[in-house]
């Protein structure tokens, strides 16, 4: 509703020390607080890790020159996160974390398949962040001649552990004051550190490095994708639900791009030009990528490299937890949401004991089955955002919950898109991180690509094939449905051209629905006034005017096997499911 003095949209206040009550339900209007360039703080966050430095040595050994990785790896990192800023946006449309949205394109119970699928990548790699912050600090303590034995790696899992889960439980008020400080701290450090071993850089040498194939281009660029934006899609509207309705759709998909990709493109840079200056530090890379960068360092910054290694994962961490709980709860699971993270949070911990303190060689296995979800990822993120695309108007967000609704119980044409799509694209990628994995690449013999120890099979054109055959398929098959989810009321029934549905139970008590042409600052949850494609909102009654001040116009986060084996509510429950 609006102010009464200014007349601006009322919008919540962040209440950090509170655990957040709301699960998978729509937020309420409300509560609904922000602007996009809050979006700025939680990608950043999320992003900005001092291992985007060693991402720089794992592109350079695909064999590519440094222009060849500095474009390719731009173009990855950007191209991917864009994906996430047009997820962001279905967000702010319908208010309800991402795997509820994705309800409207699979329908409510054929959804949970890829359901399933996100949960396992987010709760794999939160898992995965926690065991590279904990060894991150072993490292570094061992550097320091303070230990880095059983004692040091139990403290530090106790500490990263903690903050996780703390976040995870009290929920998004936290993470987004929490993320802000992790920007901060990070930042500064970050810019220390790359001040402190600039000198390293020896451009004559990077500049001879041969230029590589166009196969090894390709796997470059895949790797970059898989690696960043694509493993992050599974959540990317998980952070925008609680924006106004009015915030501009252009200001989402920009702040969540540029947040996540600025990060990871300074260190990417940084990355080359260190690896590429001397290749000892890329061997070092490949077997220990932080403690091989704390080479560089003179000792009196450790401690602060140590602080900015692990805030940088954990960043990432936190946005796990909270999601990878969102998903048990859109899975069916009918418990609070901070009871969720909590169940997550004890899957991380035992995960993280048992690889740091017990199976030493279980994380490249666990990698691979991480690398190997990306294909389905990518399919799915390629079907999510041709529907997204296809939509002019608002989710009917009951219905969301409601398998008897529009959205349908499954939707098989969207389900067996992604399944023909992940069954074509493992056929194209190759996976070196776990023996049980040697199956995938059977297609490349098949189509004269040379077979599994042939030039194309290091250029996983898998991924790319199952996000492209994703979207061009769901765009193709897709318009109908969606069109004939788009002309029914809220009753099911076909409603006349113009006419708004305004469902009862959303409006406040003495409220009247207003004509079209005369309405008020509030959309309500079934409004179903045409939104944008992807290209921005329409214009508003207001003349354009938001919330947050803008004027609108009219109109699977690839770590390396290398990486970790070196370092060794709803309210409270879901009313409707």
């Amino acid at each position: 509703m609006a102010d009464v003095i200014t007349g601006e949209p009322r919008t919540a206040e962040l209440r950090p020390l509170q655990i957040e009550m709301n699960g998978i339900n729509v937020i309420a209007e409300n509560e609904r607080k922000g602007h996009p360039r809050d979006l700025f703080w939680p990608w950043f966050a999320a992003t900005v890790s001092v291992l985007g430095l060693s991402y720089g040595s794992f592109v350079l050994g695909f064999g590519i020159s440094f222009w060849q990785a500095l474009v390719l790896g731009i173009a990855g990192i950007v191209l991917s996160f864009l994906a996430c800023g047009f997820i962001a946006v279905a967000g702010k449309r319908g208010s309800a974390p991402t795997m509820v949205l994705s309800r409207a394109a699979f329908g409510v119970r054929g959804n949970k398949l890829p359901t399933v699928i996100s949960w396992l990548l987010t709760v794999g790699w939160e898992t995965v962040l926690v065991i590279l912050a904990t060894l991150a600090t072993a490292a570094v303590f061992y550097r320091l001649g303070w230990g880095g034995g059983t004692g040091t790696k139990v403290v530090a899992l106790i500490i990263v552990v903690g903050l996780t889960i703390f976040a995870g439980v009290m929920g998004f008020d936290l993470i987004m004051r929490m993320q802000t400080l992790i920007t901060l701290v990070t930042g500064v450090f970050t810019v220390m550190f790359l001040a402190l071993v600039v000198d390293h850089i020896h451009w004559h040498t990077v500049s001879a490095i041969h230029s590589g194939s166009a196969q090894d281009l390709i796997g470059a660029l895949v790797f970059t994708m898989t690696g960043y934006g694509l493993g992050w899609v599974v959540i990317a509207a998980d952070y925008s639900r609680y924006l106004p309705r009015r915030s501009s759709g252009g200001g989402v998909v920009f702040w969540t791009t540029f947040a996540s990709s600025i990060a990871p493109i300074f260190l990417l840079i940084f990355g080359l030009l260190l690896a590429g200056s001397s290749s000892s530090l890329r061997a070092g890379i490949g077997t220990d990528p932080i403690g091989a960068l704390a080479t560089l360092l003179p000792t009196w910054f450790l401690v602060p490299f140590a602080i900015v290694a692990v805030l940088g994962l954990i960043g990432g961490s936190v946005l796990d937890i909270y999601s990878s709980g969102l998903a048990l709860l859109t899975l069916g699971l009918r418990v609070p949401r901070h009871v969720a993270a909590l169940i997550d949070g004890t899957v991380m911990t035992l995960g993280t004991i048992y690889v740091v303190f017990v199976a030493h060689n279980f994380v490249s296995q666990f990698e691979g089955l991480l690398i190997t979800l990306g294909v389905p990822v990518a399919a799915w993120c390629g079907a999510m955002l041709a529907d997204i695309a296809l939509r002019r108007r608002g989710y009917a967000e009951p219905e969301l919950f409601n398998p008897a609704g529009r959205y349908g119980n499954v939707r098989w044409t969207p389900v067996l898109v992604v399944l023909a799509s992940t069954l074509i694209g493992c056929g194209l990628v190759t996976n070196t991180s776990a023996n049980w994995l040697t199956w995938q690449g059977y297609l490349l013999s098949t189509l004269g690509l040379g077979g599994k120890a042939g030039p194309w099979a290091s250029a996983n054109l898998g991924v790319l094939v199952a996000l492209g055959i994703g979207f061009v398929a769901t765009w193709s098959f897709g318009r109908s449905a969606v069109r004939a989810q788009e002309a029914l009321g809220p009753d099911l029934r076909p409603q006349p051209r113009g006419v708004v549905a305004w469902p009862p139970a959303v409006l406040a008590a003495g409220d009247e629905p207003e004509p079209e042409d005369e309405q008020g600052d509030d959309h309500q949850a079934d409004d179903h006034r045409p939104l944008p494609r992807f290209g921005g909102d329409v214009a508003e009654p207001d003349g354009g005017k938001h919330s947050d001040g803008e004027v609108q116009a009219v109109g699977v986060r690839q770590v390396p096997a290398e990486v970790v084996g070196g370092l060794h509510g709803q309210r409270d429950v879901d009313a409707g499911e």
